[in-house]
């Protein structure tokens, strides 16, 4: 049996780090994004600010005395939304092109190049983000049948 039962709870420090750490990674993110020195941490800062708000959720787990499993399972879960978002979002825009966008003109060089591109299914891209929701839901399963 576990010798010290506090082991998997956030302490009051721990849940203060958690908290700073948050709101410091999206401070963090504004400061890269207004700054006008480079277009490279410009570029970096909107990957952070996405993160960022993806990670603000994790805000009201911040709390003395809520388990660190649970932290974890929600990282879990909204990686695994963001994840799924991100594919509908790549099919919805297929299907926008497909629907209300007028197709190539095989006649034109850039009619040839975009008949010739590969599929939006056929991506690395799409089948490692699927790839990872579908890992993501795995394990969230199972650890909420290991604690059952």
């Amino acid at each position: 049996m576990n010798s010290n039962p506090e082991r998997g709870i956030l302490t009051p420090k721990s849940a203060l780090r958690l908290e700073y750490f948050i709101i410091g990674l999206g401070i963090l993110a504004l400061l890269m994004i207004f700054q006008p020195f480079s277009i490279t941490l410009f570029t970096f800062g909107s990957m952070v600010v996405v993160a960022a708000g993806l990670i603000n959720n994790l805000l009201p787990l911040a709390q003395p005395g809520v388990a660190k499993r649970s932290v974890v399972t929600v990282a879990m879960v909204v990686a695994m939304t963001f994840c799924i978002v991100l594919l509908m979002s790549i099919l919805s825009a297929y299907l926008y092109g497909a629907f209300f966008l007028k197709p190539p003109d095989p006649n034109t060089t850039a009619g040839k190049v975009q008949l010739n591109a590969t599929p939006w299914y056929m991506h690395s891209f799409t089948w490692a983000i699927a790839a990872v929701a579908v890992v993501l839901a795995g394990l969230i399963s199972r650890r909420s049948r290991s604690r059952a």
